[in-house]
């Protein structure tokens, strides 16, 4: 399922779909609740993308509600917005991944394969320029519902379990203190915790 309003992005992310991905079903949304009745009366199938600039679309509490509601889907937003707030926000309600217009097409089909497979993808590209393959799977911690960290993430996870704080990550890992914080939100979706104690807490315990 695509659910965005613009006509010309929807058609070329479902060629996308198609030819890069192999998909069989295609289906497209112009709106929030055309999605949601789409998706009700015809199952939600594998993989929903949203756009969070369309009508009906009320951000975190439509993704959350669309998780809640559709829970065998992997559900990522797809978004021209690309502030730390905001994909924060969308990680925190429980989307898979929230991947920036702005990527190339074969990004763009990287992300969703990720997200297929499991990953929690958030954008390579975050105050500095990380390298995409950063993001590439590597032998999955055992997660809340069979979901993987990347690279980056696990190294994340390592630095907040030896205590440090989010701008000590940041130096230690050469990043920017507002990735940093965007990696821990996929971490604590990723666990199933809402808070870094509780992350800490739940590694510790396996």
């Amino acid at each position: 399922m695509i659910a965005d309003d613009h006509e010309l992005f929807r058609s070329g992310l479902k060629q996308l779909l198609l030819d890069v991905l192999a998909a069989d079903d295609v289906r497209e949304a112009e709106t929030f609740d055309q999605a949601i009745e789409i998706l009700t009366q015809e199952g939600a199938g594998d993989l929903v993308l949203v756009d969070l600039n369309m009508p009906g679309m009320s951000g975190p509490e439509a993704l959350a509600a669309l998780r809640d509601g559709f829970p065998e889907a992997k559900v990522a937003v797809v978004s021209a917005m690309e502030g730390r707030n905001e994909i924060i926000a969308a990680l925190s309600a429980g989307v898979h991944g929230y991947i920036p217009k702005s990527l190339g097409a074969n990004e763009i089909a990287a992300a969703i394969r990720g997200i297929l497979n499991g990953q929690i993808f958030v954008p390579p590209a975050l105050g500095r320029r990380e390298p995409y393959e950063a993001q590439r799977m590597t032998a999955p911690i055992e997660l809340n519902g069979g979901e993987k960290l990347t690279t980056r993430q696990k190294e994340v996870l390592g630095e907040l379990l030896k205590g440090r704080a989010s701008k000590e990550i940041a130096r230690a890992l050469d990043i920017a203190e507002g990735t940093v914080k965007i990696h821990l939100a996929a971490i604590y979706r990723a666990l199933g915790v809402r808070t870094r104690a509780e992350a800490i807490a739940k590694i510790k315990s396996h």
